[in-house]
């Protein structure tokens, strides 16, 4: 059982003699320390005995060493019959301990400073990550130049792969979500509308939402969550297994094999994803239109035929192609910067899903602010 450590002071002796006995180790540290406070203030006239002592570690050695002086401490090491492995760590303390300042806490800085730094850190974090991005860009897109005109490099299987499970598989999600969010804004138009006497405009409010924001911005939004991630997920795993590494050492480019198969699939299906948006969106406020407000599928339909042009259209499926992109992008580049870690992989993963949605939605208004100016 640990005993804990003390000193027996000798008097009998000259000159007087002072025992260490028990346990000088973390474990008993705050037992230690009260017994040092007990004791004279300087150990220079006592002999030291060590023969009784228990175990020793690095916290109780440097305890010693602090109160009897790192100078005595060595002269220990000469002096006693102790086993190598604890001379040995007397010795270590006995040389560190003139490079350990006396007071060893952290210096203070004001609280405006740290805010300062902190500030100064998340900027130059996220001009790393710019950096990154779009040296990253310039590398896919240089690999796709260089893919173009070479069909025998063409990933098609890989390619026919992932628009399966990015396009094929997410159809379901997508029709359930914009169909309710079209029932929702439907509702929530003709209850506003209603005091004014317009309620025909909700099938207004629910062609040019969907057809300019809320069809392409939802679909992106599910996309970054369900397939930036995922993306992520599975060339973080590949690289702590070192499958990447197996790959170049074959001959083969990564970029090539693993990011453009992703990159071309997003683009394919995220329009296609939009478009089945789009049309769900507006069946959701058709729904609504027709059982709460009155509105037959015909006059709906006669309405967008007549009021809501084209043009909405093309303009929120426009946008597609830019948002699978940059949705693509991040994800594989965000795999690329794990480490071999589980860990690694998921902060990653987080870390793709964020910045996809971030980049979605600041793409979106930029791109809403520019066909305002447009007149379009």
């Amino acid at each position: 059982m640990s005993e804990a450590g003390s000193i027996i002071q000798s008097s009998s002796e000259k000159p007087a003699r002072l025992q260490l006995r028990g346990d000088w180790t973390l474990q008993h540290y705050a037992h230690l320390q009260a017994q040092l406070t007990r004791q004279p203030g300087s150990a220079d006239g006592y002999s030291l005995d060590l023969s009784q002592l228990g175990r020793l570690d690095t916290a109780g050695a440097a305890l010693l060493g602090r109160w009897i002086g790192h100078e005595r401490l060595q002269q220990l090491t000469h002096s006693q019959d102790l086993p190598a492995e604890r001379l040995a760590l007397l010795r270590t303390v006995a040389e560190a301990l003139p490079h350990i300042p006396a007071n060893a806490r952290p210096a203070k800085h004001a609280a405006a400073l740290e805010l300062l730094e902190k500030i100064g850190g998340a900027v130059e974090g996220y001009w790393k990550q710019l950096r990154a991005l779009l040296g990253f860009i310039g590398l896919a897109l240089e690999s796709l130049f260089l893919c173009l005109f070479q069909p025998r490099r063409w990933r098609i299987t890989s390619l026919a792969a992932h628009v399966e499970q990015t396009g094929l598989n997410a159809i379901p999600i997508i029709v359930l979500l914009t169909f309710m969010v079209g029932a929702v804004v439907a509702f929530l138009g003709a209850t506003v509308l209603a005091n004014f006497g317009a309620t025909i405009y909700t099938v207004h409010l629910v062609a040019f939402s969907f057809l300019r924001e809320f069809g392409v911005l939802l679909t992106a939004i599910l996309m970054a969550g369900r397939t930036a991630s995922a993306f992520t997920a599975q060339i973080g795993s590949m690289k702590a297994n070192e499958e990447i590494d197996a790959i170049r050492v074959l001959g083969l480019n990564p970029i090539e094999l693993l990011v453009l198969p992703r990159i071309l699939a997003m683009m394919i299906s995220l329009p296609i994803l939009t478009f089945i948006a789009m049309l769900s969106g507006i069946l959701g406020g058709a729904m609504v239109s027709t059982l709460l407000l009155d509105i037959s599928p015909t006059l709906f339909l006669g309405i967008l035929q007549t009021d809501v042009a084209v043009k909405h259209f093309y303009i929120g499926l426009a946008k597609a192609p830019f948002f699978a992109f940059i949705i693509a992008i991040i994800g594989c580049l965000e795999g690329f910067k794990s480490g071999g870690s589980a860990k690694s992989v998921g902060d990653h993963t987080t870390s793709a899903v964020v910045q996809s949605i971030f980049m979605v939605i600041l793409l979106d208004a930029v791109a809403a602010m520019f066909f305002m100016e447009m007149g379009w």
